[in-house]
């Protein structure tokens, strides 16, 4: 009896893990999801401003977005919840910085009407 109820508890532990696990990974795919999306808009954005010809600064931001893409393709099974957090906390630095570049261009339209 004593046995069949560690079992349960550790089975539970264990569901409860990878649950948390699993959270945090759907967790940096939608930041993930997120950030390209406002890629693609700050993208729209400065091409409005500046032409489609111009330096594309969005370009890094992409490439980063990648590399974590493919961070989380490739360790996303093995890396530990803390690591799968500073995933998702360096996404979110990175949008937060697009949406400062782009409150700047929306400031500079404004300025210029």
């Amino acid at each position: 009896m004593t046995l069949a109820l560690v079992a349960g508890l550790l089975l539970l532990a264990l569901r409860r893990r990878g649950g948390r696990r699993q959270q945090a990974v759907r967790d940096v795919l939608d930041a993930a999801d997120a950030l390209e999306h406002r890629l693609r808009q700050a993208r729209e954005e400065i091409e409005a401003v500046v032409g489609e010809d111009a330096q594309d600064p969005v370009r890094d931001a992409m490439r980063e977005m990648l590399r974590q893409r493919l961070w989380l393709r490739d360790h996303g099974e093995d890396a530990s919840i803390a690591q799968l957090a500073e995933v998702r906390s360096e996404i979110d630095a990175a949008r937060r910085r697009i949406d400062q570049q782009l409150n700047r261009i929306e400031q500079a339209r404004a300025s210029a009407a």
